[in-house]
């Protein structure tokens, strides 16, 4: 086991080397220039689309509305990352860390935007009547059948990568955190998940867009508060706590208490690697879902998308990061969500490790039946619709055993993978850019003329 622990280890450290990370935040900054800022711009614009489409898809092609669309997104997106994932982060690259995840997250806006716009452009309908769409798809639709190869590439790696990233590391934290403060044993935990997902999957991505929009705008919004009470508590510490942010961003974080110091180069590898694990843009995770949204307009669908990555990361992953900067606990020597625990609790004695291990619960819960669409998607591509439900038994049986397996090599396997199935779709975005800017252009230039802002 130590063998392949230190072999993926190796691997890890090359995907994730300097090509990688310059690729991905080199990517999403030239979709942003190619886009003039217009995902940061429109920002207001893109949360009125998200409202005015949360009852009904504005046409009748697609199968979910698109505000359900970007909840399954979220739902996805919004899991262990941005309460383990962020405290990781911190612990290995220091506050600056967080820093290097809010960049990360502002390019990955255009990012994701040029991804859902290319989902809804080329999509298909499959045989049983759902539109189908993602990186797979655009790859072998937009680039053609020389590129297939790639699309195939994506799929293959996406499928084995969401039982990882999507599944379960999921089912380990939560069995983790829920032992800790609840005293459930890991096996309980894994299988009351396996229940629940089984059943929530019988009912296809409509039932798993309704189920995330109830549950993500909820988890989402009460997280939020009650880390805001926190940091009011702390708020006298609030302007020292970004200033170590912005200083740390560019210079080492000297050793201090439990932290053992890092240099300037970890706080942007582990901020940009836990920022891409938390809000996915440029995986090309999330198109698959917002491929189903029922829309005609790929630039309105894309709109609502990046929303997905302002979300989790500007707004849910920084109030995590503060919360742990501000209570001091970075410097404890604890990791990953058991260092989130300690902040919340500094902060709100005898009531903060409970939300953590209530919302934890949550995020994983609504992130395994997210990123089991995914695989569901890409092992439809690859297999066709036969393999659907063979794929959906083996997801299911794997939470528990995900449950109960060491919890460092899994966040190991998920990073590596994170980063093969980015590599393809990274490719199909640059390739592919000059229609997402077309698009872009000509939905702006005819509002323009009609008299719409």
């Amino acid at each position: 086991m130590e063998a392949i622990s230190n072999f993926v280890s190796e691997i890890n450290g090359l995907v994730w080397g300097p090509p990688m990370l310059v690729m991905i935040l080199g990517v999403g900054l030239f979709l942003s220039i190619g886009l003039k800022l217009m995902p940061i711009m429109k920002l207001g614009a893109g949360f009125r689309l998200m409202w005015s489409g949360r009852a009904r898809g504005d046409e009748d092609d697609g199968d979910i509305p698109p505000f359900q669309a970007l909840m399954t997104a979220l739902s996805a997106t919004v899991g262990t990352g941005n309460i383990a994932g962020v405290a990781t982060a911190v612990f290995l690259g220091g506050p600056g860390a967080l820093f290097w995840m809010w960049l990360t997250a502002l390019v990955g806006m255009a990012t994701k935007y040029s991804e859902a716009v290319l989902a809804v452009r080329f999509r298909e309908v499959d045989e049983r009547g759902n539109h189908v769409g993602g990186p797979m798809y655009y790859i072998r639709n937009g680039l053609g059948s020389k590129w297939a190869w790639l699309g195939i590439l994506f799929a293959v790696f996406a499928s084995v990568a969401a039982f990882g990233i999507g599944n379960t590391v999921q089912a380990n934290s939560v069995a983790d955190v829920l032992e800790t403060n609840f005293g459930l044993p890991h096996w309980v935990t894994g299988v009351i998940l396996m229940v629940l997902v089984g059943m929530v999957l019988i009912g296809g991505i409509k039932r798993i867009g309704q189920v995330a929009s109830a549950l993500v705008p909820f988890m989402a919004v009460s997280y939020v508060l009650i880390g805001l009470i926190v940091l009011a508590i702390n708020a006298n510490r609030i302007p020292e706590a970004i200033s170590m942010v912005f200083s740390y961003a560019f210079s080492p974080a000297a050793a201090e208490g439990g932290f053992a110091g890092a240099a300037v180069w970890a706080a942007i590898r582990f901020g940009v690697a836990r920022g891409i694990f938390s809000n996915e843009a440029g995986l090309g995770s999330a198109p698959i879902a917002h491929a189903a949204a029922q829309t005609k307009n790929p630039v309105k669908q894309g709109m609502v998308a990046m929303l997905g990555t302002f979300i989790d990361t500007i707004i849910v992953c920084s109030i995590t990061g503060l919360v742990i900067i501000t209570s001091g606990a970075w410097t404890s020597g604890e990791t990953g969500a058991a260092l989130t625990s300690l902040a919340f609790e500094t902060g709100l004695p005898g009531f903060g490790n409970y939300v953590v291990a209530i919302a934890l619960a949550i995020f994983a819960f609504t992130t395994i039946i997210g990123w089991s669409f995914y695989g569901e998607r890409c092992i439809e591509f690859l297999f066709g619709v036969k393999a659907i439900l063979p794929y959906r038994v083996l997801w299911i049986v794997a939470i528990p055993v995900g449950a109960t397996i060491n919890l460092g090599f899994i966040w190991l396997v998920a990073d590596t993978l994170n980063a093969m199935m980015a590599l393809p779709n990274l490719i199909a975005l640059l390739l592919l850019s000059p229609v997402v800017f077309k698009l872009t252009r000509e939905h702006f230039d005819k509002q323009k003329a009609l008299g719409v802002e």
